[in-house]
C-alpha cells in the first residue's frame, strides 16, 4: 500500500477487465497507476456499458492500441465513468482528492490543428499514445486504458463535477448528453422554436431529445420501431412532443404531417439504420441540417444529389467535445431533465462480461446498463 500527503490510502494493485481476443474479458489485477503532470488518478466508482464499448470489445475499432487493435494488449476498455479524485498529478490545483468527477473519454494532444482549434475528439494525433509517438493525446478505452477498473487516469481537461445530490448511475449518464449536446453544437445549436427530429431511442437518441427540449427546440419528434416501443414512452417523459413508429407509419411522411408539410430543421442520427441519411434528408425542409451520431456497420448509399439540391448540410461528430459535458451536467443539475430514467440494471464490478451480456442482447429490455464499484 502507498500513501502520501494529499492522497487517501491507495492500493499498489487493483482490479481490472482486460481484453484478450474478440469478445474475451478476463478479470485481472493490475498495477495502479500513477498521474503524470497535468493528471488526476480517479477511483472509478461506477460505469456504463456504451454502443461503442460492444465494438470495441468484439470488433476492435475505433480503439487504437500501439498503433493496432486492441486484443491481446493488456488494455481495458470502458469509457462512460465516473468516480472520485484519488491523487493529483504534478502541477494539478483545478481539483482537489475527494471531488467526484465524471469523464469526457477525449484528451487531444494539444498541438495539432485540430486541437487547436478546440476540436480535440478529432485530433490528428488520435492514437498516437506510447513510446516514441507518444504525442499526448489520449482517449480512454480506445486508446488507452479505460474505466472497467478500480482506478483510472484522466487528464483535467477532462473532468467534470458532478453535481451535489445525484447518483452516481446519473452521473455515468453526463458524457452520453454531452454527446448529445456536442452534436446539436455542430449543427448549428440555435433550436429554440425550431423543429428536430431524433431518429434512433437508444441513449445518445434518447439524451438528444432531452437536451433539445431543455434548450427549446418545437417540435421535438422521435421515431423508433415497433420494438423500441417502451424507448419511445421513455422519450415521451424525456421531452419528445411526438413519437413516431415507423412500423405504423413511415418516418418521413409522419414528420411532415407534424410539421404541416414544412419540415424540420434538424435531425439528429442516431440509428445507423442503411438508408438513414436518405430517410433524414426528406424529413428537412430547404437548408436543414443533419448530424450523424451513429457507427452503420456497411457503408450506404446516399442520394448526394438531393443533399445537394436542397442545400442539406451533413456532419458527423465523434464523441462529445467543445466540453459539452460541462454544459450537459448544468442542465442535468438544474434539473431541466432526468436522465436516470434511462438506466435500467446495475451489476458489480465482477459480473462485466454479464453486464455487457445485458447491453448487447438487450435482455430485460435493458437500455443503460451500469457497472457500480464497491469499494
Amino acid at each position: 500500500m502507498v500513501s502520501t500527503a494529499r492522497s487517501p490510502v491507495i492500493p499498489a494493485k487493483m482490479q481490472a477487465w482486460v481484453l484478450g481476443n474478440p469478445g474475451a474479458l478476463e478479470l485481472i489485477e493490475k498495477p495502479v497507476p500513477h498521474p503524470g503532470a497535468a493528471e488526476v488518478l480517479v477511483r472509478v466508482d461506477a460505469i456504463a456499458v456504451c454502443a461503442t464499448d460492444l465494438e470495441v470489445i468484439y470488433h476492435g475499432p475505433p480503439a487504437l492500441i500501439h498503433g493496432g487493435e486492441p486484443f491481446n494488449k493488456n488494455f481495458t476498455p470502458g469509457h462512460e465513468y465516473m468516480g472520485t479524485v484519488a491523487r493529483l498529478g504534478a502541477g494539478v490545483d483545478e481539483f482537489e482528492v475527494g471531488e467526484r468527477v465524471a469523464v469526457e473519454v477525449h484528451a487531444g494532444c494539444g498541438r495539432c490543428e485540430r486541437c487547436r482549434e478546440g476540436m480535440y475528439t478529432a485530433c490528428l494525433n488520435y492514437g498516437m499514445n506510447y513510446g516514441d509517438r507518444d504525442k499526448g493525446h489520449r482517449a480512454n478505452g480506445f486508446t488507452t486504458d479505460g474505466g472497467f477498473a478500480e482506478y483510472a487516469i484522466n487528464h483535467v481537461n477532462t473532468l467534470v463535477r458532478v453535481p451535489g445530490g445525484m447518483s452516481d448511475e446519473e452521473a455515468t449518464l453526463i458524457v452520453t448528453a454531452g454527446t448529445a449536446m456536442y452534436g446539436l453544437d455542430v449543427m448549428g445549436g440555435l433550436i429554440a422554436g425550431q423543429a428536430l427530429v431524433v431518429t434512433g431511442p437508444g441513449p445518445i437518441g434518447l439524451m438528444g431529445v432531452a437536451v433539445a427540449k431543455a434548450l427549446g427546440a418545437q417540435p421535438v419528434i422521435l421515431t423508433g420501431t415497433r420494438a423500441d416501443q417502451r424507448r419511445l414512452e421513455l422519450g415521451r417523459k424525456l421531452g419528445a412532443d411526438h413519437v413516431v413508429n415507423v412500423h405504423a407509419e413511415e418516418a418521413t411522411a409522419a414528420v411532415r404531417r407534424i410539421t404541416e408539410g414544412r419540415g424540420c430543421h434538424y435531425v439528429l442520427e442516431c440509428s445507423g439504420a442503411p438508408n438513414a441519411v436518405n430517410e433524414a434528408a426528406r424529413m428537412l425542409n430547404r437548408g436543414g441540417r443533419i448530424c450523424l451520431a451513429a457507427f452503420p456497420r456497411e457503408p450506404a448509399l446516399i442520394d448526394v444529389a438531393y443533399l445537394v439540391s436542397n442545400n442539406i448540410y451533413l456532419f458527423g461528430i465523434r464523441g462529445e467535445g467543445r466540453s459539452a459535458t460541462r454544459r450537459a451536467a448544468a442542465l442535468m443539475q438544474q434539473k431541466r431533465f432526468d436522465a436516470s430514467l434511462i438506466h435500467t440494471h446495475t451489476f458489480p464490478l465482477d459480473e462485466v462480461p454479464t453486464a455487457i451480456r445485458y447491453a448487447r442482447e438487450r435482455v430485460d429490455d435493458a437500455i443503460k446498463v451500469v457497472v457500480k464499484l464497491r469499494h
